[in-house]
């Protein structure tokens, strides 16, 4: 395998040393001395988001994220990366996800590009087409440009519109996943737990798969003080995406509510394996210190109480 050296990269590249230490720094690329063709390509990703004006702080927070909710190790690498406004969302297995806010995207520049190539769904006039195909012109793009609106208007927190439009939606194709989520988010924010549990439910029984449905429902099922139900739900996230950060920090909350410290110390340690920076992980830290402490001050008076000898053992005689 050819290998690079520091100085092969920056000639490369056409970056300074201060910038490769500053994105090693943030924990953008590990430091290194030999670099692969593989470290080339993540660099060079980095290197065009710097020159969009995207913060290094803005990058990694992004990246943080999105290896959370798809369970990469390396989304630089792994998805395509595009930049929506001060943020950056990753196109991935067919669809664009904005990691931070956990929600799907419109991608429209893919949708333009099936345009030019006459690639988006038809249906045959004979085939046994599904509610989203029996719209006719509200088919596919219909549902699309819908979801757009839609977005566009949370955006612009239009939420009324935004609510009608995920509802168009749903009533068009039931089984449009992305639209639960996001319409639950909206009726999450406005306190309104009990349809956003419902919708969430639906996501999860449309799509058994979705990492965010089963992590949305817990955070839901959580402020509803439906402790246990919360767990199981956050238990399935993981089980999905094992390097979710998010859902080891939330069940490890959840856990700590019921008082059942050794297992939130548990999820408190595999939450910072994944993300050991920032006042979230500072926060995991300090609960697994106050735990600790109190399991060795809990096993030091135990040991300073007299222990009898156990039944059953020879006692000491005194032999004249």
């Amino acid at each position: 395998m050819t290998s690079y050296s520091r100085q092969d990269v920056l000639r490369i590249l056409q970056i300074s040393s201060h910038q490769l230490q500053g994105w090693e720094r943030a924990d953008l690329i590990p430091q290194q001395q030999t670099y692969s063709f593989q470290d080339l390509g993540q660099l060079r990703t980095l290197r065009s988001l710097r020159e969009e004006s995207v913060s290094a702080a803005s990058i990694r927070q992004s990246v943080v994220a999105m290896k959370a909710v798809a369970g990469m190790t390396n989304p630089l690498l792994e998805a395509c990366v595009v930049r929506t406004g001060t943020r950056l969302a990753f196109r991935h297995m067919g669809s664009m996800v904005d990691p931070i806010r956990r929600q799907l995207l419109f991608d429209f520049e893919r949708s333009d590009r099936l345009d030019r190539m006459g690639r988006l769904d038809r249906p045959s006039p004979s085939s046994d087409i599904s509610p989203l195909r029996k719209t006719g012109n509200e088919g596919t793009r219909g549902i699309q440009d819908r979801f757009l609106a839609a977005v566009q208007a949370e955006e612009s927190g239009e939420k009324q519109n935004a609510i009608q439009l995920y509802e168009e939606i749903l009533s068009i194709d039931p089984e449009y996943a992305p639209a639960y989520i996001n319409l639950g988010t909206i009726h999450f924010h406005l306190r309104q737990f009990a349809r956003a549990e419902e919708l969430y439910r639906q996501a999860t029984e449309v799509d058994p798969g979705y990492v965010l449905a089963f992590f949305d429902l817990g955070n839901v099922l959580d402020e509803l003080q439906r402790q246990d139900e919360s767990i199981v739900a956050y238990r399935r996230a993981i089980a999905l995406a094992p390097r979710f950060a998010d859902a080891h920090y939330n069940l490890a909350l959840a856990f700590e509510r019921k008082g059942m410290k050794r297992q939130s110390l548990r999820y408190w340690q595999a939450y910072l394996k994944l993300d050991n920076r920032g006042p979230w992980a500072e926060h995991a830290r300090g609960q697994i210190r106050k735990h600790l402490g109190q399991e060795k001050l809990a096993i030091a008076t135990r040991t300073e109480r007299f222990l009898p000898p156990r039944t059953g053992m020879a006692a000491l005689k005194l032999v004249k």
